[in-house]
């Protein structure tokens, strides 16, 4: 073993102190803003984007009707939800994570919460929200796309609405899943129920909000977190 790698795992046991600070910070301050409504979708999105008016729509319309919004905290749809947040006098939370040439909180961020580690960052994600809104996005977004709808299928959270916004974009994904996955007997054919797909920012908000009138005031921790 070379000395790089030695030293590596010899710092393992004080790299748990900084992740359990990551956590217990971060559960602390969600805690209290809960029920909150998370909005992923590509930091590279431009402002003049169809897309990034309808995100700050969509933190506008859910804020106003008392949810939080999380995003990532980094810029296009990230700060176009928290924008409209934020311009509708909700709670905007920013998860924002360290990367060595993104990203800085943006400033429509009430909210802030600082990550090291990626992990720490989706159980948050996860653990606090009662629905998820995938705007069109890159490797990010599509990674928390297989890591929400997978806790849906497996039942370690609650059914909540995942709605895939922007039928351009999402559709050819969705035919490839049904192409090979679906078919195959990969996934069940119900597992492609689980999503809500629409261009319609009345009909995201109203979707989610017909799921709290029916649940609810739902509990904070989900069932993989207890």
């Amino acid at each position: 073993m070379n000395n790089q790698r030695a030293g590596f795992i010899k710092e393992d046991p004080w790299r748990i102190f900084r992740i359990m600070a990551e956590f217990v910070d971060s559960f602390e301050i969600l805690s209290r803003v809960s029920p909150a409504v998370t909005i992923f979708g590509s930091a590279r999105m431009p402002r003049r984007s169809p897309w990034y008016r309808a995100a700050e729509t969509l933190g506008y319309e859910l804020a106003r009707n008392n949810l939080a919004v999380i995003t990532g905290g980094g810029p296009g749809i990230m700060e176009a939800a928290n924008k409209g947040a934020a311009r509708a006098g909700g709670k905007s939370v920013g998860l924002n994570i360290e990367l060595p040439n993104e990203q800085e909180c943006n400033r429509y961020v009430n909210i802030p919460i600082h990550f090291h580690y990626f992990f720490a960052r989706k159980v948050c994600f996860a653990k606090y929200s009662i629905a998820f809104i995938f705007m069109p996005g890159g490797y990010g977004t599509l990674d928390e796309f297989a890591e929400i709808i997978t806790l849906v299928q497996t039942q370690r959270i609650p059914k909540f609405p995942l709605i895939l916004f922007g039928r351009s974009f999402w559709s050819g994904a969705l035919r490839w899943m049904k192409n090979q996955m679906a078919r195959p007997g990969y996934i069940s054919p119900e597992d492609l129920e689980l999503v809500h797909v629409t261009d319609d920012t009345a009909r995201a908000v109203k979707i989610i909000l017909d799921y709290e009138r029916e649940v609810g005031a739902p509990e904070t921790v989900p069932m993989a977190f207890t």
